[in-house]
Parts: C-alpha cells; sequence; structure tokens
C-alpha cells in the first residue's frame, strides 16, 4: 500500500520506492479503459498484463496478385518492382544484362539480387502453393494450372523445388486413374510389358456385354 510520508520527514522504518513504481503503467491504463485490447499490446506485455489471455494467431500473409499490379520488393536500398513482361515473370527494374548476370550466377550456386531471389521463389514455392494444392487434391487441375499461369505467365518454365513436385504428382496420378479407368495395368518402373503375351484375368473388355 502506498502512503505519504509522516510530517517529519522520510522515516527510516518505511521502505523508499522510486517515483517511477508509483505511476501506472500507460499500457495497462489504456487497457483497464476499454481504450485498445490487450491483442494490439506487444506479445510479453500482453502476456504479463493479461496471463490468462489466450494469444490471437496472426493471419497469414496474402499471396501475391499478379493482377493487382507489379509485385515490390526491397532490392539494394531501393524498391524495385517484378511482373508479367512477355509472358513470364521478370524484374522490371533491371536492364537486360544485369538479368542475365544474375541469372548465370544463380546457377553457379551464388546469391542472386533480391529481386531474383522473389522470382525465384515464385517458381519454387509461391505464397498461393496451399491454394495450388487444394485445387490438386479435389481433381482441379484446370484451376491449379491457371492459378501458375497467372502468378508465373504462360511462357514460364518450371524449376524444381515444391511447385514442380506438385504439379508433377498430380500429372501421374492423372495417368494411373486415366490407365485403370480404360483396365489397362501400369507396369512397374523401368520395366516394358510384353505385348506378345497374353492377358491374364480379364478375358473380355471391361464394357462389354451378354446376351
Amino acid at each position: 500500500r502506498i502512503a505519504a510520508l509522516p510530517p517529519g520527514g522520510p522515516s527510516s522504518g518505511l521502505p523508499m520506492l522510486p517515483d517511477a513504481a508509483t505511476w501506472m503503467l500507460p499500457d495497462l491504463e489504456l487497457v483497464r479503459a476499454g481504450a485498445i485490447g490487450a491483442d494490439r499490446l506487444h506479445p510479453l506485455v500482453a502476456t504479463a498484463l493479461a496471463p490468462g489471455r489466450r494469444p490471437v494467431p496472426a493471419a497469414p500473409p496474402r499471396a501475391w496478385d499478379p493482377a493487382a499490379g507489379p509485385r515490390i520488393v526491397d532490392c539494394r536500398g531501393a524498391r524495385h518492382r517484378i511482373g508479367l513482361v512477355d509472358g513470364a515473370l521478370a524484374a522490371l527494374d533491371h536492364d537486360p544484362a544485369e538479368t542475365r548476370r544474375e541469372e548465370l550466377l544463380a546457377a553457379l550456386t551464388g546469391t542472386p539480387l533480391p529481386c531474383f531471389q522473389a522470382i525465384d521463389e515464385a517458381h519454387r514455392r509461391p505464397e498461393c502453393l496451399p491454394d495450388i494444392r487444394e485445387r490438386l487434391n479435389h481433381g482441379d487441375t484446370a484451376g491449379a494450372l491457371a492459378v501458375v499461369e497467372s502468378l508465373l505467365g504462360p511462357a514460364a518454365r518450371l524449376r524444381d523445388g515444391a511447385l514442380r513436385d506438385d504439379l508433377e504428382a498430380a500429372a501421374r496420378r492423372r495417368i494411373a486413374h486415366g490407365m485403370f479407368r480404360a483396365g489397362l495395368d501400369e507396369p512397374p518402373a523401368g520395366r516394358v510389358p510384353d505385348r506378345h503375351r497374353p492377358r491374364q484375368g480379364r478375358s473380355r473388355p471391361r464394357h462389354a456385354t451378354f446376351d
């Protein structure tokens, strides 16, 4: 409890507190007044002032939409743009000579400029990859390819990475499903089927009718 000092001056029997210890924390005062919620405080401050508060998960970053305009990238202290040029994603603020040099540097396992790092990341693991995977898992291959084309351009060449792996896996699933529906058995990897050997099991086409 905070109390005033006796009229005779400081008493040796009372503890001395710094002046700041008698202030109410501005954050606490704002929360108690309802001016702000605990979710707007720094996580450490919110934990101290509201121990029972359940943290609100941060919203995922919005994927870049090329239709909304070029993407802005911080590159060497400047704000540069990347966007679609002639059907492919390109660094708009770097000349062709610099682009070729950075592509060669990346091919030699070097670290390119941030603009080219962003382009490479978009080809390998774009921000919209969860949406593309969701479409592929539901059989919407055309929709997934439309998302990829809108992001990278119709003339883009896929690079090694998660995006290419997912698209190739979806293509293999479609091929396997098509062979199954056609009544064909998929041969083991690396093995060529003997077409002169009679098929075992079904002796008639799958959709044959009987009189």
